[in-house]
């Protein structure tokens, strides 16, 4: 794979990475009673007979959270490290508000999404790499694992490309 990018102009062909989601975690180092937390908060949700754990979002940064009792809490949605540590804060502000003695402890982004679009076709076919699985008749795409950087890219025949993992480094928008 890494021969044959080199072999295309990458200045000319590859659109710059966009981050599309991120998914962090933090510990708010308390117990929480959600169901105070649900009556109490704006713009949240609990159902503990379908999910154990608050759903509750904020629009600036455009985010989702998910608050458990044991206080972990896993924050979606970031476009940006920035971005989800701040929404993170403004959560466990939120949950400091209501009484809770919340800390902002073991901050760690999980997961990163970004995509690209090397703008001409691609022939998957023709693409023979070590760690590579493609079957087109169970998924249209090349799912290909890197090993280091650890990430995974499904390359799609239009050029369009999906990297996935946490290695904040490699997927980080430039």
């Amino acid at each position: 794979l890494e021969n044959y990018i080199k072999a295309v102009s990458v200045s000319r062909h590859f659109s710059a990475r966009v981050c599309r989601n991120i998914v962090s975690t933090v510990n708010l180092g308390c117990p929480l009673d959600l169901k105070f937390i649900a009556l109490q908060a704006r713009n949240a949700e609990y159902n503990p007979k379908r999910f154990a754990a608050v759903i509750m979002r904020i629009r600036e940064p455009r985010t989702t959270a998910l608050i458990f009792s044991s206080g972990k809490m896993v924050c979606t949605g970031a476009k940006s490290e920035e971005q989800s540590r701040l929404a993170a804060r403004k959560y466990a502000r939120v949950v400091q508000k209501l009484g809770f003695p919340a800390r902002f402890l073991d901050f760690k982004i999980q997961n990163m999404v970004a995509s690209c679009d090397v703008s001409f076709p691609i022939r998957l076919e023709g693409l023979v790499l070590t760690h590579q699985h493609y079957e087109p008749e169970l998924f249209p795409g090349l799912i290909y694992r890197m090993v280091k950087p650890r990430i995974v890219l499904l390359i799609f025949v239009s050029g369009k490309v999906v990297l996935t993992g946490n290695d904040t480094q490699y997927t980080k928008p430039q």
